[in-house]
């Protein structure tokens, strides 16, 4: 059998076996905080409860996913099947999952849609939930406070990043405090541009998981980020990039140009965004394993 057709056999099984998580309705309070008063973010909180061979009682990691521009829900207002697989593909290596919505609690729908400059949920915003995430998982029962990671997609790949980086000062300063340390993090086509621009050190190890044919988060910054980046307090970054593959390439909805989205690789003509089967097999295996990697 050919790799790229194993590799769809072998994505086929893992979204079979990733079907279904418990899911429960959490809020928890944002490090974003208007006038003092801070943000209540919703979110689901997926607790690996029945991971095969474990102590009820034992701690174990926990992972923050981040939506993208588009936020976490689909046009019937349930949680998309992007969140509720990989929750359900992370509760059964015995990993939590908390999918957060930084968009509906301060009265946004989307971002993809609005120029970049004139949002008002930006990276400080979206870093500022991750921190308010981190603190409440890290006292929550059965969590390794130790073992924090984050995953996000698109937008919420960039949070990633802006997270993890030592050189925005509130990553350096959050550094000191034990809640808010994540021991590992990964970015689905991230947009990079950002943080390669400030310069990057990232605190923890990272994974950037990017499409070569990706023309609204191309790859090619994501690739000079991680040749550029500072180490020391972290190893240096990975990142696979996949031959043929659009945006949103772990979906499993056809490949469409979207017009209304301003920016992208060549402004004023659309991007693509859609699934890849081979990309999608790929990319869950290379995560796998850097879950294995880093103690998850």
């Amino acid at each position: 059998m050919p790799k790229s057709a194993r590799l769809i056999a072998t994505t086929a099984l893992l979204f079979a076996m990733a079907a279904t998580a418990a899911d429960q309705r959490v809020t928890l309070p944002s490090l974003d905080a208007p006038q003092g008063n801070p943000v209540v973010l919703d979110g689901h909180w997926f607790p690996a409860t029945a991971t095969a061979g474990a102590a009820a009682a034992s701690a174990a990691p926990a992972v923050v996913l981040l939506h993208g521009c588009g936020g976490m829900f689909n046009r019937q207002g349930a949680l998309a099947e992007r969140y509720t697989r990989m929750a359900a593909f992370l509760n059964q290596r015995g990993v939590h999952a908390l999918v957060l919505d930084s968009l509906r609690p301060r009265g946004e729908a989307e971002l993809c849609t609005q120029k970049v400059g004139n949002r008002r949920i930006t990276m400080v915003q979206r870093r500022r939930d991750v921190f308010g995430a981190l603190r409440w998982l890290s006292v929550q029962p059965g969590v390794d406070a130790q073992r924090l990671g984050l995953l996000g997609w698109s937008n919420g790949g960039s949070t990633v990043l802006a997270s993890i980086n030592l050189k925005h000062r509130e990553v350096a300063a959050a550094g000191i405090a034990p809640a808010f340390r994540v021991a590992f993090a990964v970015a689905f086509y991230p947009g990079c541009e950002s943080d390669l621009a400030r310069s990057f050190a990232p605190n923890a190890p990272l994974l950037m998981l990017l499409g070569e044919a990706d023309d609204w988060t191309a790859a090619a910054p994501c690739k000079a980020l991680a040749a550029a980046a500072e180490t020391g307090a972290a190893p240096a970054p990975l990142w696979q990039a996949y031959e043929g593959a659009y945006h949103g390439f772990d979906g499993t909805d056809a490949v469409r140009l979207r017009r209304d989205v301003p920016g992208g690789v060549n402004p004023g003509q659309g991007v693509h965004v859609g699934g890849n089967d081979t990309a999608r097999a790929a990319s869950w295996l290379r995560l796998e394993e850097f879950l294995r990697m880093n103690g998850s």
